[in-house]
């Protein structure tokens, strides 16, 4: 039984299908603030919430706030320090804001309400180069803005793998290869 070239190019878009949802599948969502959520009310340390998880490019940043008294506000990494909500790079006012990380590197978010950055309703997500160890959530299904780094440099490397990222490139290396070895076979008939 032989492949037609219709039947191959079937086979690659079904492979690059699978493709495409595996490596979305391996992305963690982080809701800021865990069950406390996006607040300035009570003793929430944003910088020690981000300081235990380890956010890699992929991964969703889900923000859940009143809209009411609370937005989301991404900013330079000076207007972070500063408080300064002046300027930001984007704007977020839903209440169930969730951003795309697509870039490695440090991303500032604060509430631009008055008081609230001073008051600690801010966070800074530093996301990982794909080679350094990263725990893993359950990912959570939702629709996300992408949200370039906001200019601060990487982290240091480590030495330990990301499980996470060693399984998603070697997905994706079995599944381009079976799409290759799909057009290669449907050559010959």
């Amino acid at each position: 039984m032989g492949f037609s070239k219709r039947g191959a190019a079937e086979i690659v878009l079904a492979v690059t299908a699978v493709v495409a949802l595996l490596q979305f599948s391996h992305a963690a969502v982080y809701k800021v603030g865990d069950s406390a959520g996006w607040t300035s009310i009570g003793n929430l340390d944003y910088k020690q919430w981000s300081a235990i998880k380890t956010f890699q490019v992929g991964d969703i940043i889900r923000f859940e706030y009143n809209a009411q008294f609370h937005n989301v506000m991404r900013v330079t990494h000076p207007m972070y320090k500063a408080c300064n909500a002046s300027a930001p790079l984007a704007t977020y006012t839903t209440g169930n804001d969730t951003i795309n990380i697509t870039t490695k590197g440090h991303h500032y978010f604060i509430c631009g309400a008055p008081g609230h950055c001073q008051a600690g309703q801010k966070v800074d997500i530093n996301v990982l180069r794909t080679s350094e160890t990263a725990p893993t959530t359950a990912p959570e299904g939702s629709t996300a803005a992408s949200v370039p780094s906001a200019g601060s440099p990487a982290p240091s490397p480590s030495s330990g793998n990301s499980l996470r990222a060693s399984k998603g490139s070697l997905i994706t290396k079995l599944c381009l290869a079976m799409a290759g070895f799909a057009v290669f076979v449907s050559g010959f008939y």
